[in-house]
């Protein structure tokens, strides 16, 4: 049964959200040209006199005369008269509340189709399966370009329906119609709307399968086709910060349109200084969010991906690093622009060049451009021209409107001192906006060509062979600036620094010099960049960290950037030891090569060189650890911890499996013998045990899976640690979805105490004895089992096989025995009572093992608490904007 009714249903509600935020964007349009005029008609003294309030404790108040105050709140309350009768006004919030109740609409649509299994839905069959739980359903949503692009779309709905509330009748208009553009353009990228074989308008979630695919062999027998299954969630994806990374990202994304809405609208209102007050708090909002969202999906790449660290500079991290680089230089400037109007200037610029640069980072991972240069980019869905349209055409209107309104921002009296705040606060946002241009003008490399090949010309431009690398010895000199300014520029900040004086600069400078030297030489380091970055990192710990002693002292909310700068500062020293001294331990000491694999021989035998090759419950050295690969684990999805991949027996496709044996893990009894239970059985976990120096022994699980599209994928497990973290993965395993491959059989017929060979292992027969316990058959009085006792001799110790041989109804049975550290079943095939002899079947394998790399990650915490206190200054400077906003607006003066 095909459930069409609640695909129709998603697409009335992509078009009513798309229609309403095109009837939104020309009412607040109308609406806005309505309070322009009402302003024009207005005094001059009355338009021209504002209130300026200084942002900083301790600065300066201008008040007007009382008949000039009194004038203006009377134009006020003839401006809130005014938009009270505002019918464009009103139109355009039903029109933009039902635009949100639309987009809810679309995602209760979606996520219900993803939730019910309806995998006659292109979307649902492209990204989930039935075995997925609901929390990963949930990322689902999100993984198609139609999911990702209708969360962009939910976030700026809930933010533009709190702007109509908060930013009060003289901003609501005009911001909110570039607000309710964006929506519509956002809108039309899952219209889905096709005009023949020439245009196409957006991609519609609620594509049937048999709509997607017409060509496809199945619909033309059977049109009614469903698919049992779906293909899954993308694996890397199966993570839970996939369920929190995304809506974090795309709620950043949100964020930087309030600010350049508030931008535009100032310079439409010829108010190029009065828009910054109501934009900062979100300026700072979006900044913790987006920041946020760059670390979550930094730790996401460090438990799940297996390429040893948190950033690898892939083209698709990069084009969310470079809008926030630039939006924090922009939150700088605006502090500054009420005094400089080359901050202002930058601060209008930076603020555009955000908005644009989400844009452009829209494009390059939805576009296809990046092809084969980033694990993260997107196919593409014959979106990247309206992208592009899309991204030129706020390109433009901006600009344009920027360069028109140029004449209405004052010029400076006298340029900025290098004693002053706004100089240093400057000079910080040059540096980040460097920071960016230099990511940007790489990553950018593939677009390039692209412009370069249409018009018939070939490039031969390629991006760096080794990324990291790349970008690393460009950043680390921008951040070693940046971090040197934090400490001078909030001694300016908070006017330190007296009479033209570095004095104050003396101590904190001695200070770091001391700590410096100290770490330098007891932490043995040489690298010159590397002492650079430290000596950099600790100024700015020891000068912010004075600055916060001494503004909580007076009032605590001001000291939100110092704590940011201070994050800042740890996060730099994390990066530089978790980074700069990682530590490989699974050294080769063999001297033998585990693989020939290109894989493993590149670069001078590197991974050879830098992996350990572990059998099954064999002991290795490695370091100062014992290791011992103790064999696969299977993940039950109500058991805690992982089940022996032979406790349980998988059924194919189904997700569940069948109990071999009785399931308890900490006393309790989850299920018994023959039970059947669900499964992850994607993944498979590789239990090695690490025994300390000390005797202390600890677990880790490593994962890998094989994945039709994307081969094996393999997952650390990390053992963490206050002072450094153990990062574990496997390189190389069996392939843990095929079936054991047996060599041919070998018979051996011996008597007891005779000894032999299995698998160039010396075997003993010790005895066959009777028996009445054979697993999984019942022996009764007319029936007869015996047991053989085998033992085999390795270097590591014995082992002991117990093949069976029944008779039971006069049938004869055999229960063979298998060892898996030995790579050897054999089974009790005959018994000669005459010769007293045995017969014994025995094939043989390849022995389980697993090929590990370990690293030792130093002071890798300080990386993460570093973040969590840029997120939580951050979060203390947005409050405190916000209030002052608050209140400067209740007395009617924003």
């Amino acid at each position: 049964m095909i459930h069409t009714t609640i695909g129709q249903l998603g697409h009335f509600f992509v078009i009513l959200s798309f229609v309403t935020a095109l009837v939104a964007t020309v009412a607040y349009f109308l609406s806005s040209l309505g309070l322009r005029r009402a302003l024009a008609a207005q005094p001059t003294a009355e338009r021209s006199e504002e209130a300026v309030l200084e942002y900083e404790s301790g600065d300066t108040l201008t008040v007007q005369k009382p008949k000039t105050r009194r004038n203006v709140s009377t134009g006020e309350k003839a401006n809130a008269t005014a938009a009270t009768k505002d019918d464009w006004r009103t139109l355009a919030r039903w029109a933009f509340y039902i635009h949100g109740a639309a987009v809810v609409g679309i995602a209760a649509s979606l996520f219900y189709i993803i939730y019910n299994h309806y995998f006659e839905y292109h979307y649902a069959w492209s990204h989930s399966s039935l075995a997925l739980p609901v929390h990963y359903m949930i990322s689902c949503f999100w993984e198609g370009q139609e999911g990702s692009f209708l969360l962009w779309l939910f976030w700026n709905a809930v933010l533009g329906g709190i702007l109509i509330q908060t930013s009060g009748s003289k901003w609501e208009a005009p911001m909110m119609t570039i607000f309710a553009l964006v929506q519509a353009f956002l809108a039309s990228m899952i219209l889905g709307v096709v005009f023949g074989d020439w245009l196409k308008i957006g991609s519609s979630p609620f594509l049937l399968l048999k709509e997607a695919m017409p060509d496809a062999p199945i619909f033309t027998m059977n049109p009614d086709y469903v698919p049992k299954d779906g293909n899954g969630l993308n694996p890397l994806l199966q993570n839970y910060w996939m369920v929190i990374h995304p809506p974090t990202t795309f709620l950043g994304y949100a964020l930087t349109l309030v600010p350049f809405s508030y931008c535009i609208a100032g310079l439409w209102r010829n108010q190029p200084l009065e828009w910054i007050r109501p934009a900062l708090p979100w300026t700072l909002a979006g900044g913790m969010i987006l920041g946020t969202a760059i670390m979550m999906g930094g730790y996401w790449a460090y438990e799940t991906l297996n390429f040893g660290g948190y950033w690898n500079w892939d083209p698709v991290e990069n084009s969310v690093y470079v809008p926030w680089l630039v939006l924090v230089g922009a939150l700088h400037t605006m502090l500054i622009a009420k005094k400089s109007s080359t901050g202002l200037k930058t601060a209008i610029i930076l603020t555009i060049a955000t908005f644009l640069l989400i844009l452009y980072s829209t494009f390059l991972s939805r576009s296809g451009i990046l092809g084969n240069a980033s694990v993260h980019s997107f196919t593409d869905l014959g979106l990247s021209g309206q992208l592009l349209v899309y991204m030129l055409a706020f390109l433009v209107l901006s600009v344009a409107l920027a360069v028109s309104k140029w004449k209405f921002i004052p010029s400076d009296e006298q340029e900025a001192s290098v004693y002053t705040k706004e100089f240093w606060l400057f000079i910080g946002a040059t540096v980040l906006c460097l920071a960016a241009f230099q990511v940007t003008a790489t990553t950018s490399i593939p677009v390039y060509n692209k412009i370069l090949e249409s018009f018939g010309k070939v490039s031969n431009l390629a991006l760096p062979a080794d990324q990291v690398a790349h970008y690393s010895k460009f950043q680390i000199w921008f951040f070693i600036v940046i971090a040197l300014l934090t400490g001078v520029g909030q001694y300016m900040w908070w006017r330190k620094l007296d009479n033209k004086k570095w004095d104050a600069l003396t101590t904190p400078a001695i200070i770091t010099l001391l700590i410096s030297a100290g770490i330098i030489a007891f932490g043995s380091i040489t690298n010159p960049v590397y002492m650079a970055l430290l000596v950099a990192a600790v100024f700015a710990l020891v000068a912010n960290t004075t600055i916060v002693l001494g503004v909580i002292r007076g009032n605590y909310r001001l000291s939100g950037g110092a704590v940011a700068h201070i994050g800042m500062a740890l996060m730099l020293l994390g990066v530089l030891y978790s980074a700069g001294y990682s530590r490989i331990i699974s050294i080769n000491n063999s001297g033998l090569a585990i693989s020939n694999q290109e894989e493993f021989t590149k670069n001078d035998n590197k991974e050879n060189k830098e992996n350990k090759l572990l059998w099954l419950n064999q002991g290795e050295q490695m370091g100062p650890y014992q290791l011992t690969y103790r064999g696969r684990r299977i993940e039950a999805r109500d058991v805690p911890g992982y089940l022996p991949q032979k406790a349980v027996s998988v059924i194919d496709g189904d997700f569940h499996g069948i109990a071999q044996q009785d399931i308890e893990q900490n006393g309790k009894l989850y299920y018994k013998k023959g039970d059947t239970l669900a499964l992850y059985p994607e993944n498979t976990y590789y239990e090695v045990e690490y025994r300390e120096p000390s005797g202390k022994i600890f677990t880790l699980y490593p994962r890998a899976q094989a994945n039709d599209r994307m081969g094996l994928l393999a997952s650390p497990d990390i053992r963490h640690k206050m002072d450094r973290d153990m990062y574990t993965f496997v390189s190389s395993v069996p392939d843990p979805s095929s079936e054991r491959s047996w060599g041919k059989t070998e018979n051996y017929t011996i008597a007891v105490k005779d000894t032999f060979f299995l698998n160039d292992y010396v075997a003993i027969l010790d005895n066959v004895i009777r028996t009445n316990d054979v697993e999984g058959m019942e022996i009764g009085p007319n029936d007869a089992a015996v047991r053989a006792h085998i033992r085999v001799l390795d270097k590591n110790g014995e082992h002991i096989l117990k093949p069976a041989f029944i008779i039971k109804d006069r049938m004869v049975g055999r229960r063979a025995d298998t060892s898996d550290e030995l790579g050897v079943r054999i089974q009790l095939n005959a018994i000669d009572p005459a010769s007293g002899k045995f017969t014994f079947a025995v094939n043989q394998t390849k022995r389980d093992y697993i090929v590990l790399k370990a690293y030792e990650k130093p002071l890798i915490n300080i990386l993460w608490i570093g973040t969590l206190l840029v997120i939580i200054g951050f979060l203390m400077a947005t409050i405190r904007r916000y209030r002052d906003f608050s209140k400067m607006k209740q007395k009617g003066l924003a």
